[in-house]
């Protein structure tokens, strides 16, 4: 999607604050790439690997990109979590790699 390698892996290794800055996501092809989507998407840790979300579920493309726009970077829910690689640390609707 275009994402600065050192911005992403700010935003995933050992980070509890934030993540990217406000609209960042919206410099990325990502954008541009979601309404021509026909599958969901899985999204990856970019220093494991591993998948830690998958979107849109239970909600649609247009959901999924309001609400994301709306926080100012990409905004997963619970059903989206691949929870076998994501920690959830405090009881909200906030997931932790």
């Amino acid at each position: 999607w275009g994402a600065d390698h050192s911005t992403a892996n700010r935003i995933c290794c050992n980070n509890r604050d934030f993540a990217e800055h406000r609209g960042y996501w919206q410099l990325t092809s990502l954008p541009r790439l979601l309404p021509a989507a026909r599958t969901n998407i899985t999204f990856f840790d970019s220093v494991t690997g591993k998948p830690l979300f998958v979107a849109p579920r239970g909600r649609t493309y247009a959901d999924f990109i309001a609400e994301s726009d709306t926080y100012g970077w990409p905004s997963f829910n619970f059903e989206e979590v691949i929870a076998e690689n994501v920690r959830i640390l405090q009881p909200r609707d906030e997931a932790k790699v």
